[in-house]
């Protein structure tokens, strides 16, 4: 008995879990979709039968209330619209949706027992155009600066974006709940600004389910100091003693600088210099204007300046050189003027009039002067030292008479007795060393 007890038990379980299963299957006959709209705009809401058997489907709204029967209307409503109506579907529009109208909807199948599906109709509502502010309307070259964007009354919320031309920034939001359950999104955007901001735009982007590019924008302004170059007009090489220089200023800023000032490190400006705006110039130079010269230029921001270090050589020489001794250095000295290519240049370096180091040096003629000296006096030395070792090692002269001449009573007897006769005569030999 107690078995089978057991075994009626099991079978009841079995046959309720099948039904429950069968149940299941039956329910899932019935299929309807979620909706999203935007506020003002239409929803279409549809109930769908995979399997119907002539049942008959109705839609109900959030308080349960019948919209459509079959194809009957009962809820005067008219801004909801039968757009299908067959054995499989009933589909139903609802024009300029409000946030009354959200909530959730029932399809029902009149079986036994009912089916019924659920689909939940959300509305959103877009933000009011984003407002952008900013803490300061100038801004100054270094300075940290405050930008707030604010969109309002929006569901859900919506989410801020910062942008400074083609790079994002973070930025701080904070969301408000109001007493319409809309909620209202501030973020505040911290950051500090430089010369290169100027110009550049700032955007506050809106990310919103129910908008798309949206978004604020301001451009900054941004004042910064002077920026300051010295310019050497001339001369275009070697700054020489007797030669003019002249310089030129450039300061841009903004605003635009107003006072540009020429003064000399540790020193004055020579007596004779011509300060005229942003050019300096000054004639015949010599050594004693040696130092470093600044520029300096100022606008409400600040100042800035350039310096210009001048290094005067000596004039070029002028003194005659001696052709016997210098046709080939002058040879040389001349390709390399004409072939700056394969000799040194004549270029000052930057702000500089030194040849500085790394940078190729310059022909010096008074250099070129003093190496002449030093070869012709090393000649001059090897020619004495030449003529004191000739004088020690002067030459022998010999000569060889006829033989016999001492036993001739005379000049002709003598000649004619020597050796060989007249033939030795001519074999008189001379050496000289």
């Amino acid at each position: 008995m107690a078995i089978t007890g057991s075994g009626s038990l099991a079978t009841i379980l079995f046959l309720f879990m099948f039904q429950a299963s069968l149940l299941k299957v039956v329910s899932q006959n019935l299929v309807t979709d979620n909706v999203s709209v935007v506020e003002g705009e239409m929803a279409i809401i549809s109930c769908r039968v995979k399997d119907n058997d002539d049942s008959v489907i109705q839609l109900l709204n959030p308080n349960r209330q019948t919209i459509y029967f079959r194809d009957v209307r009962p809820l005067k409503d008219a801004r909801f619209q039968l757009v299908n109506f067959s054995d499989n579907e009933l589909r139903v529009s609802l024009s300029n949706v409000s946030l009354s109208d959200e909530g959730r909807y029932v399809c029902q199948l009149y079986t036994d027992p009912p089916q019924e599906a659920y689909a939940d109709i959300t509305v959103l509502v877009p933000p009011g155009n984003p407002i952008i502010e900013a803490r300061d309307e100038v801004l100054s070259e270094g300075n940290e600066t405050e930008m707030t964007c604010t969109a309002m009354s929006s569901k859900p919320a919506a989410t801020i974006r910062w942008m400074k031309g083609d790079k994002e920034l973070p930025g701080k939001p904070k969301v408000e709940l109001t007493y319409d359950k809309m909620y209202t999104v501030t973020s505040r955007l911290t950051f500090t600004v430089s010369k290169e901001d100027d110009g550049v735009p700032v955007s506050c982007i809106i990310d919103h389910p129910a908008v798309k590019d949206f978004q604020a924008q301001k451009y900054l302004e941004v004042q910064y100091k002077p920026e300051v170059k010295i310019l050497v007009e001339f001369p275009p090489g070697l700054t020489r003693e007797g030669e003019n220089l002249e310089l030129t200023c450039q300061a841009k800023g903004k605003p635009q600088p107003q006072r540009v000032n020429w003064l000399k490190v540790d020193d004055d400006v020579p007596s004779h210099a011509v300060i005229s705006g942003g050019d300096l110039y000054i004639e015949n130079l010599n050594k004693s204007y040696n130092g470093t010269y600044r520029c300096v230029a100022s606008n409400a921001v600040g100042e800035s300046f350039d310096d210009y270090i001048l290094y005067v050589y000596d004039a070029p020489s002028t003194t005659p050189i001696p052709t016997t001794t210098t046709t080939t250095i002058t040879t040389t000295i001349s390709f390399l003027e004409a072939n700056p290519d394969t000799g040194p240049s004549t270029e000052p370096a930057a702000h500089d009039s030194r040849a500085g180091e790394g940078t190729p040096r310059t022909v010096d003629h008074a250099v070129i002067g003093g190496v002449v000296a030093v070869v012709v006096f090393a000649m001059l030395c090897l020619l004495i030292v030449l003529g004191r070792y000739f004088a020690r090692h002067k030459g022998t002269y010999f000569t060889h008479e006829a033989k016999g001449a001492d036993d001739a009573a005379d000049a002709d007897t003598a000649i004619i007795n020597a050796e060989g006769g007249h033939t030795n005569s001519d074999e008189k030999k001379e050496y000289y060393i």
